[in-house]
């Protein structure tokens, strides 16, 4: 068959592709009015880990599931817009890894807002001038973000879903060789995951901290002499080359941001629930801690401590553990635990990334 048939044949399949998309686009509009109608939530994570659940599974390629997620990634982002007009607040600048993943998860079709600090992002949403919020909560190379910890003290929002992201740091510039460069522009903590291979390769370059790796991006694309390390996305925003790719000198640095709305989501049989409390000092108080979960057979994923910034040295737990806080095993643990708290609050339960 020749080339001409074959394209004939994928512009037929195209027509039907957009016809069934323009059907689902019609019954998301219907399930819109149900949902307004019972004044339910619009955005339902339980709801798009299982479609993703469901096309990987039945997906027999040749499309990886990776790329069939990327695409329904668009088409519900572009349903969630038909259902309600939706504006999602993140940790700006735009082109950061935080924008990255605000994109990964709510895709291009839903209107941003870059705020100035992750105290800014928790604002809007509480204020209503945003559904959802994107934060940065840690990085497998640098730890817990303690001001994300830090802001759910107070805040009553909910966490309602995760996203991971892979960090993969790039140097750009204008100039297309790394003998031209002379100073290197990004955030101080790019610096740090990069620190190596900077010293390999560029160990005559002056590092300038910036406060992101997009202010980065935007003065060496005014400078000559000039580089930053940042993402394709500030790359392609301000006119830069990529000189060089993956330099960061761990290839498992990835970094997980919480979305936060004021709703949880429903159980979907595999879970995370996160929690924040304080107990009284005293010996084997992190003991006493862990016991309500080991008898209940439920895995923690992660234990942070915080300062309570109230009284000497007295501390707030966040941990993360395994299930939704209505499973039956999940709430007993909460129970067991709640009773000798000083403080206690469930942050959100949610569906576990991929």
């Amino acid at each position: 068959m020749n080339l001409a048939r074959l394209r004939k044949k994928i512009d037929k399949l195209d027509e039907r592709i957009l016809n069934l998309l323009n059907g689902r686009a019609k019954l998301s509009l219907a399930i819109g009015k149900v949902k307004s109608r019972q004044r339910a939530n619009i955005y339902s994570p339980d709801r798009e880990r299982e479609v993703y659940r469901s096309i990987t599974s039945a997906n027999k390629g040749p499309l990886s599931n990776d790329s069939l997620r990327a695409i329904y990634g668009e088409v519900m982002s572009g349903c969630l817009t038909l259902q309600m007009p939706s504006k999602i607040a993140y940790l700006g600048p735009s082109r950061t890894f935080t924008h990255i993943a605000a994109l990964k998860k709510f895709g291009k079709s839903l209107d941003y807002l870059e705020c100035n600090s992750i105290a800014d992002v928790f604002t809007e949403v509480e204020r209503g001038r945003a559904n959802y919020g994107v934060v940065p909560i840690e990085n497998s190379t640098e730890g817990a973000v303690n001001y994300t910890l830090d802001m759910f003290i107070d805040s009553d929002l909910k966490i309602c879903s995760e996203v991971y992201l892979p960090i993969g740091h790039k140097l750009l510039s204008k100039h297309k060789k790394m003998s031209s460069i002379k100073k290197i522009y990004s955030h101080e903590q790019v610096f740090a995951q990069c620190r190596i291979w900077l010293e390999k390769n560029l160990p005559q370059a002056k590092l300038i901290p910036c406060s992101s790796t997009t202010a980065g991006a935007m003065c060496a694309s005014a400078g000559k002499g000039s580089a930053a390390i940042a993402s394709k996305l500030a790359a392609e925003g301000y006119g830069l080359n990529i000189i060089a790719a993956s330099i960061e000198d761990s290839p498992h640095n990835i970094t997980r941001f919480l979305i936060i709305g004021k709703h949880e989501a429903e159980p979907t049989g595999s879970d995370k629930t996160s929690i924040v409390f304080s107990m009284k000092d005293k010996i084997g108080v992190l003991h006493d801690t862990l016991a309500p979960f080991k008898r209940n057979r439920i895995n923690l994923t992660k234990i942070e401590s915080r300062p309570s910034k109230k009284r000497p040295w007295e501390y707030y737990f966040f941990v993360d553990l395994e299930g939704h806080h209505e499973d039956a095993k999940a709430k007993r643990a909460i129970w067991e635990l709640k009773k000798e708290c000083l403080y206690f609050k469930i942050l959100g339960s949610y569906p576990k990334a991929s």
